[in-house]
């Protein structure tokens, strides 16, 4: 019977993920961030994800259509919170702090 540490070892979840060379973290959670929220809304074509360095960590702020915000967060916050778990998994395994905005469509931005 195989050890727990053994079992990690075989699936290589013991070992940090490699980066890819010249690859960047905050595109890569950019993408993942905008593939989901396509995927949850009406207008896909009206999402967009924009990465601020914010201190030690990477904001991302997500830009939806004023009719698909509902869908985004979704019943009680929900949904949102789903993406943020995700995003947060996704950060523990690159070592970098992200966190996720959500903003209407022609909405001012902050800062």
């Amino acid at each position: 019977m195989l050890r727990y540490s053994q079992i990690l070892e075989v699936e290589g979840m013991n070992q940090a993920m490699p980066a890819v060379a010249g690859e960047d973290p905050a595109k890569n959670m950019t993408d993942l961030v905008l593939e989901m929220a396509k995927a949850l809304v009406d207008t896909p074509e009206s999402v967009s994800v924009e990465a601020y360095r914010d201190g030690d960590g990477t904001v991302l702020r997500l830009r939806v259509a004023a009719s698909d915000v509902g869908k985004v967060i979704g019943k009680q916050g929900r949904t949102a919170r789903s993406l943020r778990t995700i995003l947060g998994a996704a950060s523990m395994k690159l070592k970098h702090r992200f966190s996720l905005d959500i903003v209407e469509e022609g909405e001012a931005a902050e800062g």
